[in-house]
């Protein structure tokens, strides 16, 4: 069967309409004959990967433009919540604490959560820096999309319950610190504010990456590549994320897990983004993530 991509792109009037890559082309779902959104088409995916992997298969007799005509917008519009695993690469909980590495059996999963209808935004739109904040870290992040609920999972069955995955660029606001209160960091100010989770550009269903804790992840500012690493790195792999997630809140189709972000993030020497800049992630098998930065309000 054909390979394809599931995506979103915008409609005549910026509508998201939903589609899937096929080589270089897109064809437009809807016109297809297969009705919903891609966060609706996720709540049944036993049934509708099958369909989409069938149309891949026709794509040239249903009519398609090429991905360079049309202007992508996140895979998934919206995920309800995003559950962002923190300090997950040793390289990284080395950076960011003095080069101590945490021990594995004496701890767990840590996770934030971002809202996804307001964090998420795709390929090409502007990173729109918050006037709150003068110090915007980037971090980039394999992202794994659920694909059936998912409660009590064990780890050895974890990636029965994915959909697929996709690329998540978790910008943080360093600044963001507590005031007046013993807390050590403000997560919600830290991670939530308009457009600080860019995803896309399409999610790779799950049968197409044969195995997600062997691919390279890359980022770049401009030109200068900052990120450089593999999700072999990863300390609490997708499988153990998924156990634990999924023993706490029952995981809903549409959920997405940001997996961790590997070493080579800004703020060790004080690197941030500003105005101008642009920053590509790349991950094997799924593709390039692109934005550019601009100063927001």
């Amino acid at each position: 069967m054909a390979s394809y991509r599931l995506l979103n792109y915008a409609g005549v009037v910026g509508e998201p309409r939903p589609g899937i890559l096929v080589g270089d082309s897109v064809v437009d779902l809807e016109g297809a004959g297969i009705p919903g959104s891609t966060y609706e088409l996720l709540q049944n995916w036993d049934e509708n990967d099958p369909l989409l992997s069938a149309l891949a298969d026709d794509a040239a007799a249903q009519g398609s433009r090429p991905l360079a005509d049309v202007q992508l917008l996140a895979p998934v519009l919206y995920p309800p919540v995003v559950y962002n695993a923190a300090a997950n690469y040793v390289d990284h909980q080395k950076e960011m604490s003095g080069g101590k590495q945490l021990v594995k059996e004496d701890t767990h999963p840590y996770f934030f959560l971002k809202a996804g209808p307001h964090c998420v935004i795709g390929p090409e739109a502007d990173i729109r820096l918050p006037a709150v904040s003068d110090f915007i870290d980037w971090e980039a992040e394999l992202a794994v999309v659920i694909g059936k609920p998912a409660r009590n999972v064990k780890a050895e069955d974890a990636l029965d319950y994915v959909a697929g995955y996709t690329i998540f660029y978790d910008l943080s606001a360093r600044d963001m610190k507590p005031v007046g209160r013993t807390f050590n960091v403000h997560w919600f100010a830290h991670k939530n504010f308009d457009g600080s989770g860019p995803m896309g550009p399409w999610m790779v269903p799950a049968s197409d990456i044969p195995d997600p804790h062997d691919v390279d992840i890359k980022l770049w500012v401009n030109d200068e590549l900052k990120q450089d690493s593999n999700s072999k790195y990863l300390f609490f792999n997708i499988n153990e994320q998924i156990e634990y997630i999924s023993a706490r809140m029952t995981m809903r189709p549409g959920d997405v897990i940001a997996t961790g972000t590997p070493s080579g993030v800004g703020a060790p020497y004080g690197g941030r983004l500003k105005p101008g800049d642009t920053v590509t992630i790349e991950i094997s098998g799924i593709g390039r993530l692109v934005n550019p930065v601009v100063q927001g309000d």
